[in-house]
């Protein structure tokens, strides 16, 4: 599919920026000795416990200088400044590949915001939030960035995901400038780059995500507490779920919607709210029980969702089969995005106005680390094909580059972080290779 040309070109390059990376090691404290000439067996078991922690230090500190042997690329959109960025993260640490923009409007940003991957990383698709006034959807191939295609979404298109057989892109219609109205989610045909459902769901829906089997695809919705699901073989929505604390329950079919309750919503993600500090930073008033969700992630065989509950400041567990609650895992502040492990182990949340990253044991729903990031506004997170490594993109405030950090999942530290543009957002992982 060929683009008219007064479409904007893509301008890929190749830079060198410097590599920035940040390695965590714990080094063991060794204290004075003793001059008693005698030990008791509580100095003795206190020396074991201390040699203990020491050798676990050290063990940490291997863990985490150690270098990766493999090259990893990620795609991630910085929607201030309407580019796509590729990052490589190997052995000699993280640096940018190339960029290029996105958009046709050279006068005003087109807000890219979502980036998505497709499955075998020949392609790779981007929305535009921006338009006049419908946003879009944009396909590009993954080894050069050349445009394929562009199709016209609906208001302010932003997460999306690609089908496991590649034949669907699913993005969800934020309308983040609009009228508190129900939105929808766009169906895109990717061969085509044609829009051939458009489903209506509810006020704000944010995040989109497949379960591995690609039967079911999951979006919250910010305004009105809820958990969509669709069934992906039919085109139409199957279920809902009622997220606010202690009323958590699902239903069959679609909503029904109360327009006022947008109105009430606690924190007040209006239509007024700026987007680079806005959806996700409020704090909720005391004794809060709104959960304002504000992404979903499945495990990695389909039978859980976990839903990010921003006000909250928990995730969801939901069992899939039964369509009902199994528990409220506590997270940190301002919980937004979530990606599970491939071998399941592991829940990933970035923390918006906590400005860090929790690592979960999803088995009994433990905080494994609680890792700082560099600049705020936490956003989104994207898992390495072998469970390695966490990418984390970070928007950055006011004139402050946005950054994508690098975290090591075995070390539980950071371990590298680059530069992009501002408010990084989207994030994909494409793909590994071995060293050259």
């Amino acid at each position: 599919m060929k683009l008219v040309s007064s479409m904007k070109r893509v301008r890929a390059f190749t830079t060198s920026i410097g590599v920035v990376a940040v390695v965590a090691c714990a080094q063991a404290r060794v204290e004075p000795e003793s001059p008693a000439p005698q030990t008791s067996a509580a100095q003795e078991n206190a020396a074991q416990t201390s040699a203990a922690r020491a050798s676990a230090a050290r063990a940490s500190a291997s863990r985490a200088t150690s270098a990766p042997t493999r090259d990893y690329f990620v795609f991630v959109a910085s929607e201030a400044t309407d580019e796509i960025w590729l990052i490589r993260f190997g052995p000699d640490g993280a640096r940018v590949e190339r960029r290029h923009e996105t958009g046709l409007n050279r006068a005003e940003p087109d807000g890219p915001h979502g980036v998505a991957v497709s499955p075998g990383g020949r392609h790779y698709y981007v929305t535009n939030g921006h338009g006049t006034p419908y946003g879009s959807l944009w396909k590009y191939d993954a080894n050069t960035s050349d445009v394929i295609g562009r199709v016209e979404l609906g208001l302010f298109p932003a997460s999306m995901q690609v089908s496991p057989d590649g034949l669907y892109v699913y993005a969800v219609n934020f309308n983040l400038h609009g009228d508190m109205v129900p939105s929808s989610v766009s169906i895109v045909a990717a061969n085509e780059m044609l829009e051939v459902a458009r489903l209506e769901t509810c006020t704000m829906p944010h995040g989109s995500r497949f379960n591995p089997q690609g039967t079911k695809h999951y979006s919250t919705c910010m305004m009105d507490e809820m958990l969509i699901e669709i069934d992906a073989r039919q085109f139409e929505v199957a279920r809902h779920f009622m997220l606010s604390k202690g009323g958590e329950h699902g239903m069959a079919g679609k909503p029904r919607h109360a327009h006022g309750s947008a109105q009430t919503h606690a924190g007040g993600h209006g239509a007024s709210a700026g987007h680079a500090g806005g959806h996700g930073m409020e704090t909720p008033p005391a004794a809060n029980t709104k959960c304002s969700p504000t992404w979903a992630a499945t495990s990695s065989d389909g039978s859980r969702v976990y839903v990010a509950c921003n006000a909250a400041n928990d995730i969801v567990e939901i069992d899939v089969e039964r369509w009902s609650l199994l528990r409220r895992i506590p997270a940190g502040n301002g919980v937004y995005n979530l990606a599970t492990t491939r071998n399941g182990k592991l829940l990933i949340a970035t923390n918006k106005r906590g400005q860090s990253v929790s690592i979960i044991n999803i088995a009994d729903g433990r905080e494994l680390a609680n890792i700082p990031t560099l600049r705020p506004v936490v956003h989104g997170v994207a898992i390495s094909d072998d469970d390695r490594y966490a990418f984390i993109s970070v928007e950055g405030y006011g004139s402050q580059p946005g950054t994508v950090e690098i975290i090591d999942l075995t070390a539980l530290a950071r371990v590298a972080s680059v530069d992009v543009g501002q408010m990084a957002g989207g994030i994909d992982f494409w793909r590994s290779e071995e060293r050259r």
